[in-house]
């Protein structure tokens, strides 16, 4: 075990830069699973590598071989995931060792919330180490287990040297947030417009010749948050063409409320190719999200990037910094299923406006989104936190 986690260390910082060591830490990350947070975690360390932050991902995976995987994005270290409760990955006592050992070379610990476990992580297994976390949502459904959670939640949020909202609305609405006051800080998810993937030709004509173009397309994990059964509805009162690319524990309900609506097509989980690819054939990207598990949306910001208009609802959350109301899109009541109809039926009708409200979208992710812009933020953020503990906690 204990040449493991040196060969693990060798690795990660066989690497030079010039900036802070970062190790982030969340339950678990590509390519084992797929979804919002994971791609926040890659597109910020991305973005902060740009401004020499060496960043290491910690994570669990059923399947934690090979152990260490070199990435784009920094180096990934995994250990296994024993079991999970309540969507919370559970690793085993070696878990706190390997962490512990990569938190000694490490600079900056960076967690990202929420994950019970990896609360314990942290405190346990990388107390001396300068601590920030970013906020991607409030605990919603679990509410009976968040009392039991509390203490090591308090606990947990007064060893952090600084909080990070991913909007505004999401700050002022969060009640957690709104305790901690003064050590909360707004900075974005990013999205590297340099680094999207090139057209594919043949994938876009492949998938144009199977579903035509123009249609309305969510992109996401199949979530009981994700107000999808709302799509699924409008879609049968519309007749209009829905994709839904991904995959997730609603699917299988999804698909029975969908029987015999031949307008409403099912792809599973698609690599990039084939999500930026159908990105490119959709009318709209459509995020029917109905509670505040939803906090930002990153596949808006892909639909952004590429020039596509947006539906979304209003839930007090980051999607509505992301879709500007009849800017770069349309915001609707969540669980409104007709105005959810209507949202479609406008854009379907109104295909210049669609093309004018793609084009904002696209100025607004680079003004506001960018890897340049996200990047310094955080990069500012460490330098600030390292500075605020002694000189020997870089050392």
């Amino acid at each position: 075990m204990a040449r493991e986690v040196e060969g693990a260390e060798a690795f990660v910082h066989s690497v030079v830069h010039t900036g802070p060591r970062v190790l982030h830490i969340y339950r678990t990350y590509f390519p084992e699973t797929q979804g919002g947070v994971q791609e926040a975690v890659r597109q910020l360390c991305l973005a902060t590598a740009d401004h020499g932050c060496r960043n290491t991902i910690y994570s669990l995976a059923k399947n934690a071989l090979p152990q260490v995987m070199r990435l784009p994005e920094g180096v990934l270290v995994r250990s296994r995931s024993v079991f999970e409760v309540a969507s919370c990955d559970f690793g085993s006592p070696l878990s706190f060792v390997r962490l512990r050992a990569l938190a000694k070379r490490a600079d900056i610990i960076h967690c990202h919330y929420p994950w019970p476990f990896g609360d314990l992580l942290a405190l346990l297994g990388a107390s001396r180490t300068p601590m920030i976390v970013t906020y991607h949502s409030d605990i919603v459904r679990q509410r009976l287990l968040g009392k039991v959670y509390k203490p090591l939640q308090d606990q947990f949020f007064r060893r952090a040297a600084a909080v990070v909202a991913t909007s505004d609305a999401y700050k002022s609405s969060s009640c957690l947030l709104q305790s901690m006051g003064e050590k909360v800080t707004t900075i974005p998810l990013a999205l590297d417009c340099r680094k999207l993937p090139t057209p594919n030709i043949e994938r876009e004509a492949s998938w144009r010749a199977q579903l035509g173009q123009g249609f309305f397309l969510f992109v996401g994990v199949l979530r009981y948050y994700k107000g999808l059964h709302f799509l699924v509805e409008a879609a049968r009162r519309t007749g209009l063409p829905v994709v839904i690319v991904g995959d997730g524990p609603e699917r299988e309900r999804l698909q029975s409320q969908a029987a015999g609506l031949c307008n409403v097509h099912f792809l599973g989980y698609r690599d990039d190719a084939d999500k930026f690819a159908l990105i490119r054939l959709a009318r709209a990207m459509v995020f029917p999200s109905h509670l505040r598990a939803e906090a930002f949306g990153v596949s808006l910001l892909e639909a952004s990037a590429m020039g596509r208009p947006m539906i979304t609802t209003d839930i007090g959350t980051g999607t509505s910094l992301v879709n500007a109301h009849g800017e770069t899109g349309l915001v609707v009541p969540p669980g409104d299923i007709e105005a959810l109809a209507a949202a479609m039926r406008h854009l379907e009708d109104n295909p210049l406006l669609c093309d004018r409200m793609g084009e904002a979208a696209g100025k607004r992710c680079r003004r506001l989104f960018s890897a340049d812009v996200v990047g310094a933020a955080y990069s500012k953020l460490y330098d600030r936190v390292l500075g605020e503990h002694l000189p020997s906690s870089r050392s």
